[in-house]
């Protein structure tokens, strides 16, 4: 059973600062804890290459390489998103 100190991070939590994370938008300590995790968890680490993955894949896309579909897809995900907010 895996034993948790209050400095450790469970998953969740790891997950909700990935994007703070990649946009170095973290405080050394944040960071600090976020990486020790990393470090031990293959599921977030293996969730964190396949973000960075997917922002370099989708960096390289023209906006008219998408299909109307995906325009449309993407377009109704952005405003899901900010109605959540």
């Amino acid at each position: 059973m895996l034993s948790l100190r209050n400095r450790d991070l469970v998953c969740q939590q790891a997950i909700e600062l990935l994007t703070d994370y990649l946009e170095n938008n973290l405080s050394r300590r944040q960071r600090r804890r976020l990486e020790g995790h990393l470090r031990a968890c293959p599921n977030c680490s293996n969730y964190l290459e396949q973000i960075r993955i997917t922002i370099r894949l989708t960096g390289a896309m023209e906006p008219e390489e998408l299909t109307p579909d995906a325009v449309d897809d993407l377009t109704e995900l952005y405003q899901r998103w900010r109605q959540e907010d």
